[in-house]
């Protein structure tokens, strides 16, 4: 591998782990928890012996449910969702980059592919800012003195770091890939003149 495809491959693998990130985020439960009372995107599930009464005025007997209809809710949700389709489609373009042999269409692969992940950085940070905004909003209906974010929602701003780190490595490196490429250019045109 050359040495200037480095930060690509590490742009690669943030990516990856981003999805992995994204899913275990999506798929819990853990957002925000209380005594007898778990949050996901999703679900939310009411322990057994969970102390009465129960938040946001919920009546049903202990088991998991579809999340409460609350914007947002759904909108964390479809930010999450958002952010994993587009960082996989990052993801798979960055790969498609490291793959490809013409430095020309390398570097538009690259270039699409920072675009398309600051949109899923975007989208993530404007999840994990809103989420406990309007949750401090309906706080008073939610029976419970404390209250505290799961580690899925820490999940989701790990995620965002990674994400930030791909962002972050795809950029720096879109200079030395063109000055690499001009180069390369300059001395084929010379050798072709000889």
């Amino acid at each position: 591998m050359a040495r200037n495809q480095m930060a690509q491959v590490i742009a690669f693998i943030c990516g990856l782990i981003v999805i992995i990130l994204m899913i275990m985020a999506l798929a819990s439960t853990d957002w925000l928890m209380s005594i007898g009372w778990r949050q996901g995107l999703f679900i939310h599930c009411i322990e057994d012996n969970s102390p009465m009464p129960l938040p946001f005025n919920v009546q049903d007997p202990p088991d998991c449910y579809q999340a409460r209809d609350v914007a947002y809710i759904k909108a964390a949700a479809a930010l999450c969702i958002i952010t994993l389709l587009t960082d996989i489609v990052a993801t798979l373009l960055t790969g498609m980059g490291l793959h490809s042999k013409d430095h020309r269409t390398k570097y538009k692969y690259y270039r699409v592919a920072v675009y398309i992940m600051v949109l899923s950085l975007i989208s993530i940070l404007i999840a994990l800012v809103i989420y406990p905004v309007c949750f401090a909003a309906e706080l008073s209906e939610g029976n419970r003195t404390v209250w505290e974010f799961g580690w899925a929602y820490g999940v989701g701003w790990g995620a965002a770091i990674f994400l930030f780190g791909g962002v972050v490595l795809l950029l720096c490196d879109k200079e030395s890939e063109e000055i690499y490429y001009k180069e390369r250019k300059i001395v084929h045109d010379s050798d072709s003149r000889a």
